[in-house]
């Protein structure tokens, strides 16, 4: 039986020629991070929920509400939305958390997806590099004023982004970070912040309040993780 991710949506959408930020965690949490600083900053309204029986039966309580590990944000204003999530995949639900993406993205006719990637690093300094699948997303890092990806290998979700959106001619972008991999890592989750409003119009993050806020939500999303992990050891046995 193949693993399914299931999508509901809480209210209409109008994100043609939009963008999609893809907000799962990779090497740490830096995405996840600077996603959440970013539905913060930019006023993004949750749209939607993803859930899957494939996910660890899990719910975040924030502010005395229950919330799904995995929602979507948006901003209509700007046209922009995130999907943020406090689950680190299992490798086998790569291929299909990249498919619903594109399918998602497909149905709302999203302009550019971008997503983002780590490269572990003990300095964690190194400049951010941009890979795009299509023309048109490279002209779109170019123009950005963003140093383009030659020569690599980009694993996971951002990864399958990259090939089964060049099949489908839906522009892709994986920006590339470096980061130490431990502890709440401010400059990477900056950088991605930086990166993403150089490539999407209008949205932007509150560096100060994301430093301030960084070791907050890494708590929480470590803590998400902690208190699954030994559901998803069971479950993908």
């Amino acid at each position: 039986m193949f693993p399914r991710i299931r999508i509901k949506e809480l209210k209409k959408l109008d994100l043609e020629r939009g963008y999609l930020i893809d907000g799962f965690p990779s090497v740490g949490f830096s995405s996840a991070i600077a996603t959440e600083s970013m539905i913060h900053t930019s006023q993004f309204e949750l749209a939607g929920i993803i859930d899957s029986d494939s996910f660890p039966p899990i719910s975040i309580v924030k502010n005395g509400m229950p919330n799904y590990p995995t929602r979507i944000f948006v901003n209509e204003d700007l046209k922009v939305a995130a999907f943020l999530s406090y689950l680190t995949l299992d490798q086998s639900l790569h291929r299909i958390a990249a498919k619903t993406m594109l399918k998602w993205a497909k149905k709302h006719k999203i302009g550019l997806i971008v997503s983002s990637v780590a490269i572990k690093s003990p300095e964690g300094t190194k400049d951010i590099i941009v890979v795009g699948n299509t023309e048109s997303a490279r002209k779109k890092i170019k123009d950005a004023g963003l140093s383009i990806l030659e020569h690599g290998t980009i694993p996971g979700i951002p990864g399958m982004l990259l090939n089964e959106g060049y099949l489908i001619e839906q522009d892709v972008v994986v920006i590339i970070f470096h980061t130490g991999g431990s502890g709440p890592d401010f400059k990477s989750s900056s950088q991605i912040c930086s990166a993403i409003s150089q490539l999407i119009p209008g949205v932007s993050c509150n560096i100060p309040l994301l430093q301030k806020e960084a070791e907050k939500a890494e708590e929480s999303i470590r803590e998400t993780e902690e208190e699954s992990k030994h559901l998803k050891d069971s479950m993908y046995r």
